[in-house]
């Protein structure tokens, strides 16, 4: 094997976590005994197991390329926070002169709230759960104000965590924006805006059925066939130089130009990761802007962020729309103010009214149950974003190892979470986290 290819294999090991299906992570259930035998969440401390700390680090304490060892646990919990040191990535640049500040009213009570996970009669803590979750670090708003903020593992509060498929849900947004702004049109075809596309499973699809995940696609995300279609689209989308012999599509754009159709579109809800990479080219088409530069002008220098973020990109340069942002705890959390305050963040309309609406109103539940989220019996996705159903309207953007900017409308609640759990399946998290967040949303409605 040349060394080439096993930097490939390296590289593989990260785009297969980065972009994996939620429909896997949430239909599949991880059972207790494979989630035991990981590592706590003290004993995986990247901090206190001394990762990549000293000058230079010991060699046993090295988090590096080519060893292909950086996303295996507990190695993830340093690397979730070091994303740019790792792979290439672009800036979404903040806006330096217009930081939106953030109100904190600090709230007594939140660590003892407790709440029975599914599937189980023993009460845990808030404050427990943290660690059962493996969480970096934690941020909860109400009425605008953050009642509840920690830092864990390898985070502070400038440290950018990889927020995988949240990206997902800022390309969603994006979307919706140049929809409401009429430089997008959901119903078009998306070959009438990718001619390139015309020969795909995307050509005769519309925009809205991208966004939505309701297209009907020959691609296969088993992780466990080694010729999935997922390995081919990670060996094109690989930044690092391919071996000689290598005559495959190079890229995200090229690789998704080989996707063919498998049925009739807009039928079922099937959770694929090209969908999200389909959308980031289309937002970049429209508007004739690079997805991070539109990100920047749309999002993150309009809402004031504290800090630039980071996206990952492939080997032409082409970011990772679907899975490779990294940004701040409190950055995240004015995504979800903007979302809650149906577009404004301190009174001012930064996202039209219609493009937060369009979210809000969630998906098709019909098509949503045939998926088989066991955890979201009653969900929906539209835009990129997830909907519970549940009795406070509740929505999320989500992502692999327990991402999340959860809101809860009835009680004006945002949790923002990044995690590094051994399990990325959100099956493995959510029979903790959902209950959680829901007990601290009627902690703080009767407050």
């Amino acid at each position: 094997m040349t060394i080439n290819k096993r930097v490939v294999q390296c590289i593989f090991r990260l785009i297969w976590l980065v972009n994996l299906s939620l429909c896997l992570s949430s239909a599949v259930s991880a059972s207790p005994d494979v989630i035991n035998k990981h590592l706590t969440d003290s004993q995986s401390d990247p901090t206190k197991l001394g990762l990549m700390t000293g000058f230079p680090p010991p060699v046993d304490k090295r988090v590096m390329l080519p060893d292909s060892n950086f996303f295996s646990f507990p190695n993830l919990r340093w690397s979730v926070c070091n994303m740019r040191a790792l792979l290439p990535t672009e800036n979404i640049k903040r806006d330096p002169f217009n930081a939106t500040p953030i109100s904190y009213a600090l709230m007594q009570g939140i660590d003892s709230v407790t709440f029975s996970p599914m599937n189980s009669s023993t009460r845990m803590s808030w404050h427990d759960s943290l660690a059962a979750n493996y969480t970096d670090g934690i941020l909860v708003l109400h009425k605008n104000k953050v009642v509840y903020e920690r830092y864990r593992g390898c985070m502070d509060e400038h440290t950018n965590h990889a927020a995988m498929s949240m990206t997902k849900s800022l390309t969603g947004l994006i979307a919706e924006i140049l929809i409401a702004r009429g430089k997008i049109d959901e119903n078009a075809k998306v070959r009438s805006i990718i001619p390139e596309l015309q020969g795909s499973a995307f050509g005769d699809a519309t925009v809205r059925q991208v966004m939505d995940m309701t297209t009907s696609l020959r691609y296969s995300e088993n992780y466990a066939d080694p010729n999935a279609d997922i390995w081919q689209y990670s060996y094109a989308a690989n930044p690092l130089p391919k071996p000689k012999e290598y005559a495959g599509p190079v890229g995200y754009f090229e690789y998704l130009q080989t996707v063919q159709k498998s049925g009739v579109h807009g039928k079922e809800f099937g959770y694929k990761t090209v969908n999200s990479d389909v959308l980031g080219w289309i937002v970049a088409r429209a508007s004739g802007k690079k997805f991070n530069v539109l990100a920047s002008e749309l999002i993150w220098s309009k809402l004031g962020m504290e800090y630039s973020a980071d996206i990952t990109v492939d080997g032409i340069g082409t970011p990772f729309a679907g899975g490779g942002l990294s940004a701040t705890l409190r950055d995240l959390a004015r995504i979800g103010i903007v979302m809650l305050n149906n577009g404004k963040i301190n009174g001012v309309q930064i996202i039209p009214t219609s493009a937060v609406a369009s979210i809000r109103q969630g998906g098709d539940k019909s098509v949503f149950s045939t998926a088989g989220f066991k955890t979201i019996p009653n969900g929906s996705y539209r835009s990129m974003w997830w909907h519970f159903h549940n009795e406070h309207g509740a929505f999320a953007a989500r992502g692999v190892h327990g991402q999340t900017i959860y809101i809860d409308p009835k009680a004006k609640m945002i949790i923002v979470r990044l995690s590094s759990h051994p399990v990325a399946a959100n099956s493995a998290i959510d029979p903790t986290s959902l209950p959680a967040y829901h007990a601290l949303a009627k902690f703080l409605l009767a407050q």
